[in-house]
């Protein structure tokens, strides 16, 4: 009987704690920032209700629009090129390539890196200083131009090919996994029947892989929304706010500007975005 008891109640003691920090550092200081998003906090917290006026002034600044319209294209770009990319890679590993384990380091390889150390990379690469363009001028190409780093229109572009970059060989692993899961008699069967790689990579792979896609999509999505340390480490938010993200205004709302209140509604932006990808 007390062994009967000790085994119901030793697993919950064992997730109390953990329990106990969810509830503390997800629910209470979300619903902290939820009410100072309400308040008149500014420097430091006034719980004074101004109701959803810093809700109205921060999608009337043309700074978060602008920051959302980034995030919007990043997210896309970033989504669908990583996918594209990791697919492609995973279909080429499961061929039995030589050296199987080798490609497979090589392409997780960026995954270990964090997002401050590639961006960091990257910036060195795209610079027109010290990159690419630099390497190119003096093998003697001197009209060559590779300045997208510093180009409003296309900096956020090199955002989405580091994004890329980071992410692909995470996606390959995935898919990789769910390729190697498929029964092979599938795919053998269809062959006799005579059907092409191609349609049976149409009718039989990519469908029997659907949840995986599932599951990619959604760690991209949020990986993308949360984007802070890459675009910190590559443009810095820059040229001007031509790369700015949600995560970047909310830091410098809240721990610059001193604009707590309005920096906790940003925060609340992101957050709405997060469950509408997570909660589903």
């Amino acid at each position: 009987m007390l062994r009967e008891r000790l085994a119901t109640i030793l697993p919950q003691l064992v997730l109390a704690p953990s329990l106990f920090a969810t509830l503390i550092y997800v629910f209470v200081f979300c619903g902290w920032t939820i009410w100072i998003s309400l308040s008149n906090s500014s420097l430091l917290p006034d719980y004074s209700i101004s109701g959803f006026h810093h809700y109205v002034e921060l999608w009337s600044n043309r700074r978060w629009t602008i920051a959302y319209t980034n995030l919007f294209l990043f997210t896309s770009l970033y989504v669908i090129g990583a996918t594209a990319i990791g697919l492609l890679l995973a279909i080429l590993i499961d061929q039995r390539v030589r050296a199987e384990a080798l490609w497979r380091t090589i392409y997780l390889y960026p995954l270990a890196v964090s997002f401050v150390v590639t961006g960091t990379v990257w910036r060195w690469l795209l610079s027109p200083s010290t990159g690419v363009e630099r390497v190119v001028h003096q093998l003697g190409w001197a009209s060559f131009k590779f300045d997208w780093l510093v180009q409003r229109e296309m900096a956020i572009y090199t955002v989405v090919i580091t994004g890329i970059w980071q992410a692909s060989g995470f996606v390959m692993a995935l898919f990789l996994a769910g390729l190697r899961s498929i029964d092979p008699d599938l795919v053998k069967a269809a062959q006799i029947d005579g059907a092409s790689m191609p349609r049976i990579y149409r009718r039989i792979i990519l469908p029997a892989i659907g949840p995986i896609f599932i599951s990619v999509l959604v760690v991209l999505l949020q990986f993308a929304i949360k984007t802070f340390d890459l675009v910190i480490a590559l443009t810095g938010g820059g040229p001007g706010i031509a790369t700015t993200v949600p995560a970047i205004y909310v830091y410098d709302l809240m721990f610059q500007r001193g604009q707590m209140a309005e920096g906790a509604a940003a925060a609340i932006m992101i957050l709405l975005a997060l469950s509408l990808v997570l909660v589903p």
